[in-house]
């Protein structure tokens, strides 16, 4: 079974700054793209950021210059800096793993999600 443990949410103000964190733990060959999603109150899930095995990375528009994701290989853990939080930021975040590769020979491999941490961002 492979898990996917989000923490670092809370509330913040305006302006302010959280770090999230997210681990996979389990038994798993390779995790290569992880990232981060998240979900307002009565709108749709929406990709954050993304990030692969080789540190490439991927921004929502609305994210670009403010947040900030990395990765930790040697410890199967991503982190979301997120700094100039607005509002409208104001979501649970969900970590994911697309494609969680359990074995190779047969390949097999999952989709994780974490259970998410609720950001909330007072005006």
């Amino acid at each position: 079974q492979v898990q996917l443990v989000e923490s670092g949410g809370g509330l913040v103000q305006a302006g302010g700054s959280l770090r999230l964190s997210c681990a996979a733990s389990g038994s798993f060959f390779r995790i290569n793209v992880m990232g981060w999603y998240r979900q307002a109150p009565g709108k749709q899930r929406e990709l954050v950021a993304t990030i692969s095995s080789g540190l490439s990375t991927r921004y929502a528009d609305s994210v670009k210059g403010r947040f900030t994701i990395s990765r930790d290989n040697a410890k199967n853990t991503i982190y979301l800096q997120m700094n100039s939080l607005k509002p409208e930021d104001t979501a649970v975040y969900y970590c994911n793993a697309p494609m969680v590769i359990v074995t190779t020979a047969p390949l097999r491999y999952l989709e994780v999600w974490g259970q998410g941490t609720l950001v909330t961002v007072s005006s």
